[in-house]
Formats: structure tokens, C-alpha cells, sequence
């Protein structure tokens, strides 16, 4: 009789069962018939696993299904593996590299002389999707590497044999394949049963890559593609894919005349009138509403000597993301441009003596910074080398944390609301390697839990995901298409502290370290406004675009009301331009409406008799005739900072 082992379920229930059963079984006949038909892989003790594979000891049990986002990872890594053998089956003599799942779907690289054409990639798809009908079983083998090597080579595939060589040499002694019909491939799995459980796969692009991502080495075709589970979740990601590109910033950037880039200063912006107005409106705001928090805003110097920053510790884990400066006298690269702000805002924390009366001191920057991102990183204004950000960093008591994260919270919520972008919450706890004991690492996240809770935010908590010096909350946002962003965040620091020294003397007269708090909510300048064209698909509003109003004339007759109407809205602080080029009206508005302006303003003669405008909005809204009093005045409540 076969020995009995416990498996415990996620509701904490356990049952028993036969040691050497296969999961799936398991799932059939102590779950359910229904699980086991969905079921596409399993988690047992923390390891994720096929179906196929059997419990030999007390094991904690994970089902995975088409309803859960790790379903989706897994059958986009199937689909990797089909298409494969669609592109081997279909041109023969090319060889295959790797093929990993990526965020939204997957890639795969390959071999051949010649790029694959739309025609060849339509030919893909096709083939790849016939695989799926199929419903080829996913087949988990293990052999020895030596084994492998013989596979492979006499296979023709080379690069697949110089990974299965490395693998080898970090000491593995087995390799673990897979084989769907007469196709097969190395991984770690898991997969699904089988083809079929993959829905749809499409074809989206294809591009070169080096071998290995280096230059020196042969160039690849690389294959883009996704899958879903059925027809209907890939048409609605190919509509918001097809809306994402009509809102790409860099687009939008140059058809609204917001920034330009110039090889001269790659990973610079240049940015126009209209782009300066936009960032200026930002800067002012984020201005705005730090001083009504209580921040103070300092400038602190652009280059500094390398002495901070091996203090601060970047000399030597960030050197070479830095723009080193040769000094004339020295001969040597000891100056570096900066690129954050923290640790020239230490020094200025150390320049006098701080008394426990003086915390919390929030002090908020915008200065330039610069990094020197790889090249062919850069994109837009996403990954810049040159950018500001709405920086701040809040030194305080260990008591005042709580009180510190929730108003940082508080001004977050606002900002994020005031442009309509929700946002999902993460705390990220104690990393294996850290600073600091247990009892202050219970104390700062407790502080930071405590902070969270007291503003009811839900939150997902991240064990592990803490810096080293503390514990952080990072903030996800959503914009309106559903895209996620990484932007705001707040990081608890014990480290710098001790490495600049700092002290505040307290109430027992003695002296004590204080905390440092990073905060950040719209991270750069320049990534931040890269998403908000996007959100808004550059139809600001009224606020925020930088051009609020178009004034726009019948005939040449009105030009003169038209100038005072103009000059007497900017006189008043709005931004408002008056098209006085020979074309006709409806060739002017449609090109405000182009512009995407919130208000056109129409004058004609019966507006300068009756001292009015006839304002419309962008998107066509005719909003009538009006006296040009109430139009300013509604134009003012639109146009106040939030």
C-alpha cells in the first residue's frame, strides 16, 4: 500500500493522498473535475510545476488557471515554444536561440540570413495557430547534459548547444527538455498540458538582435508576438495597442510642437515655447503645493567632487551611470555632474546644528540632473540623460514617520486625481541583506503599515522588496487606457544618517540621528509629462495645455477687438494665441482643433458689437455667443491649478 502524504490547500484545508500521484489527478479526484479541465500548472511548495509531475512529499498546493495573471505568463511562454517550431518547420536550416515571455507577450530569436517578411510573419501565425488545434501535449523530459550537447549538435544548432555548454559549466548535470510533437526545446517549464490550452497567438512585429546583446556577435531575426486565451482578449489588446501608438508622446510631441531632440545632445530635450509652458505649469504647481505643505525649496550645485559621492556610496556602486569631469589641476575624472539629489541635500542638512523643534525639515528641489544612460536606452522623454524632479527629502524623528508618510500620501492623492490617474500601492519590507536590526526594521515598516492603514489604502505587500537602509512604498499608476507606470514613491532611509553624520539634538538636550525620508511623486519632469500626453492623448485641459484659448476671426475687420480680447486674457496670466494668418474661419478652427486648444474663440462682427466671444470647445462643443466677461470668468475656474 502506497504511504500517505498531506497536501494543504490555500484555504488552509488539507487532504491526503497517495505518495507519486501526479498533481493532476490529485486535482481530479480530491478538488474537482471542473479545476482539473481549467487547470494549467501548480505551485507545490513554493516551486512551479506541470501538472504531469507528482507530489513525493507533504507539499503546499497552488492551482493555476486561465483566471489568474500567472496563466497568462505561462501559456505566452507555450506560445514561444509553437511558434518556434512553426518557424522551423516552415523555413528549414534556421536555428533557434531563446525565447522568453515578456510583460505583454513574448519574442523569439533566430538564425537565418534574411529578416522575416510581413508576408513571412502572416505565414507564422498561420502555422503557429494549426499547432494550437492540434493540441500537441507538452512533454517533460530529463537528461544528462552530455546528452544535450549530442542533441543539439546533431541537430545543427549551435547557439543552443554554446547555452547548454554554459549551463554545464555552472555545474548542472541534467538539463530538462521539452517536446511538443516532433519539436523540442530546453527550459525550465512549466507548461500547460498541452497546445490547445492556448487560445490565439498573433504575430506583432520582428526586428534584429545581436547574439547575446553584443554587437561583435551575429546578428538575429527576432520574432515579437502575444497570445490570450481566446479571440476576444487579443482583439481588445490590439485596439488598445493601436490606441497607445496614436498617443505615443513622441508622436503627439512633434505634431503639437512640444520638444525636439538633436544628436548633438542625445537624451536632451529641447523644449518649444509650448513645451516650456507645459513644464513650466508643472514646476509652478508641484511649487505650489510643496509650500502649502510646508516644504522650503533649496538649489544645490550641479557638479560636486568625488569625495560626496564616496560618502554617499555611489562612487563606487554608481560610477559608471555618472558624467565624469577631468580636473585641470588633478589631470584625473574627479568631478561628477549629479545624478540625484540626496546627498548634496545631506551636506546641506550638516551646515548648521538642528534642533528637535526644527523637524520635520522638508526640503523640495528641481534641479537638473544628469545619468548617462546607455544609448540605446534612450527614448523619447521616457529614458532621458538629462531631466529634473520634483525631489524632496523630509528629515524627521523616528516619531514623526507615521504623521510624514501620511501627508506625503495625502499630497499624492491629490496630484493623482487632480490629472485622473488611479494608482495601486505597494510596500516593499526587509531585504535578506540589509542594515539595521530587527527591532528597527519593526519599528519602520510598523511606521509606514501604521500610515498606510490610518488613510484606509489598500496596499500589496512585497516581503523582500526593501532597499537595503528601509523599507518603501512605491505607487503604480493607471493611466486611461490602462497602462501601468511606476511613479511615485516613498523611501525611509537609516543609512545616510550615519554616513553624512547627521544629528538633531533632541529634548533630552543629547544628540540623535534623524530619519531621512525620499520622496517623489512625479518622479521626473520629463517622464511624468511623456505620460500625462499620453493619458490625455494631448488634449490637455484647460489648466495644464499650454495654449488655453485661440482667438480666431471671420474677417480682418475684428482684428483689432480680437488684439485687446488677446492682450488683455495674457495681461490676466492665460495663455491665449490669436491666429491672425490669411486662411479661411473653418481652416482656423480646425486647426486649433488639431492643436487640441480647449477654447476657440469665434469673432465675428456681431461679437465685437456685443463685446462677446463665441467659445468651442475642443472636440466641437459650441458653447454660443457670450459676453467676454463670462467667458474670462469661466476660462479663470478652468484654469486654476487644482
Amino acid at each position: 500500500m502506497s504511504e500517505s502524504i498531506t497536501v494543504t490547500l490555500p484555504d488552509g484545508s488539507q487532504k491526503q493522498t497517495a505518495r507519486g500521484t501526479t498533481i493532476a489527478d490529485f486535482v481530479k479526484g480530491s478538488i474537482g473535475v471542473g479545476l482539473a479541465k481549467a487547470a494549467l500548472f501548480a505551485r507545490v511548495n513554493g516551486q512551479d510545476m506541470d501538472l504531469a509531475r507528482t507530489l513525493d512529499e507533504d507539499a503546499k498546493l497552488q492551482i493555476f488557471t486561465s483566471k489568474s495573471p500567472e496563466g497568462l505568463d505561462l501559456i505566452r511562454h507555450d506560445a514561444a515554444h509553437v511558434v518556434a517550431s512553426a518557424v522551423q518547420k516552415l523555413f528549414p536550416g534556421t536555428q533557434v536561440t531563446i525565447g522568453p515571455a515578456t510583460e505583454e507577450g513574448f519574442y523569439y530569436d533566430f538564425f537565418r540570413e534574411k529578416p522575416f517578411t510581413p508576408e513571412e510573419l502572416e505565414k507564422i501565425e498561420a502555422a503557429a495557430n494549426a499547432e494550437l488545434k492540434q493540441d500537441m501535449p507538452f512533454v517533460r523530459t530529463e537528461i544528462s547534459m552530455e546528452d544535450a550537447i549530442k542533441l543539439f549538435e546533431e541537430k545543427g544548432e549551435k547557439f543552443k548547444v554554446e547555452i547548454v555548454k554554459d549551463i554545464a559549466a555552472k555545474g548542472a548535470k541534467t538539463l530538462t527538455l521539452y517536446t511538443h510533437g516532433d519539436w523540442v526545446d530546453f527550459c525550465l517549464g512549466p507548461h500547460a498540458p498541452s497546445t490547445g490550452k492556448i487560445g490565439v497567438i498573433k504575430i506583432l512585429s520582428s526586428s534584429g538582435a545581436y547574439w547575446r546583446g553584443d554587437h561583435r556577435n551575429p546578428m538575429l531575426q527576432r520574432v515579437y508576438g502575444t497570445a490570450f486565451f481566446d479571440k476576444k482578449a487579443l482583439d481588445a489588446y490590439l485596439t488598445r495597442i493601436e490606441e497607445a501608438r496614436k498617443r505615443d508622446h513622441r508622436k503627439l510631441g512633434k505634431e503639437l510642437d512640444l520638444f525636439h531632440f538633436h544628436p548633438y545632445s542625445p537624451g536632451a530635450a529641447f523644449w518649444t515655447p509650448k513645451g516650456t509652458a507645459l513644464y513650466q505649469t508643472l514646476s509652478n504647481w508641484m511649487r505650489s503645493l510643496t509650500a502649502g505643505d510646508g516644504y522650503v525649496e533649496i538649489k544645490t550645485p550641479l557638479m560636486f567632487n568625488k569625495g560626496l559621492w564616496e560618502t554617499s556610496g555611489h562612487w563606487g556602486k554608481y560610477k559608471e551611470n555618472m558624467f565624469l569631469v577631468l580636473d585641470s589641476e588633478s589631470g584625473e575624472h574627479d568631478f561628477s555632474l549629479k545624478p540625484m539629489n540626496c546627498p548634496s541635500h545631506h551636506l546641506y542638512f550638516g551646515f548648521k546644528k538642528h534642533s528637535y523643534r526644527d523637524l520635520p525639515l522638508r526640503l523640495h528641489t528641481q534641479d537638473v540632473l544628469h545619468r548617462n544612460e546607455a544609448a540605446g536606452s534612450l527614448g523619447g522623454l521616457t529614458r532621458v540623460r538629462q531631466f529634473a524632479q520634483d525631489d524632496a527629502h523630509i528629515y524627521c524623528m523616528e516619531s514623526q514617520i507615521t504623521d510624514e508618510v501620511r501627508r506625503f500620501v495625502q499630497l499624492l492623492d491629490r496630484v493623482y486625481k487632480a490629472v485622473g490617474l488611479t494608482y495601486a500601492v505597494k510596500l516593499s519590507t526587509r531585504p535578506e541583506q540589509r542594515l539595521g536590526d530587527d527591532s528597527l526594521w519593526d519599528r519602520a515598516e510598523g511606521g509606514l503599515k501604521a500610515a498606510l492603514e490610518s488613510l484606509n489604502l489598500q496596499y500589496e505587500l512585497a516581503p523582500g522588496d526593501g532597499a537595503f537602509y528601509g523599507p518603501k512604498i512605491d505607487f503604480a499608476v493607471s493611466d486611461s487606457i490602462g497602462r501601468k507606470w511606476q511613479l511615485g514613491t516613498m523611501q525611509l532611509d537609516y543609512l545616510a544618517p550615519e554616513r553624512f553624520d547627521l544629528t538633531y539634538v533632541g529634548e533630552d538636550n543629547a544628540e540623535h540621528r534623524p530619519v531621512v525620508l525620499h520622496r517623489a511623486i512625479f518622479g521626473s519632469f520629463e517622464r511624468f509629462t511623456a505620460i500625462l500626453i499620453e493619458h490625455f492623448a494631448g488634449a490637455f485641459p484647460a489648466w495644464l495645455a499650454p495654449v488655453q484659448a485661440t482667438i480666431v476671426t471671420v474677417a480682418d475687420r475684428q482684428l483689432d477687438y480680437a488684439r485687446k480680447v488677446r492682450d488683455d486674457l495674457r495681461a490676466k496670466g492665460f495663455r491665449v494665441e490669436l491666429d491672425e494668418r490669411g486662411m479661411t474661419l473653418n481652416a482656423k478652427i480646425r486647426e486649433a482643433q488639431m492643436q487640441k486648444v480647449p477654447f476657440t474663440l469665434v469673432v465675428g462682427d456681431n461679437e465685437v458689437e456685443a463685446g462677446a466671444v463665441a467659445p468651442r470647445r475642443y472636440g466641437g462643443e459650441d458653447l454660443k455667443t457670450m459676453k467676454y466677461a463670462d467667458f474670462e470668468a469661466l476660462l479663470a475656474k478652468e484654469a486654476t491649478l487644482p
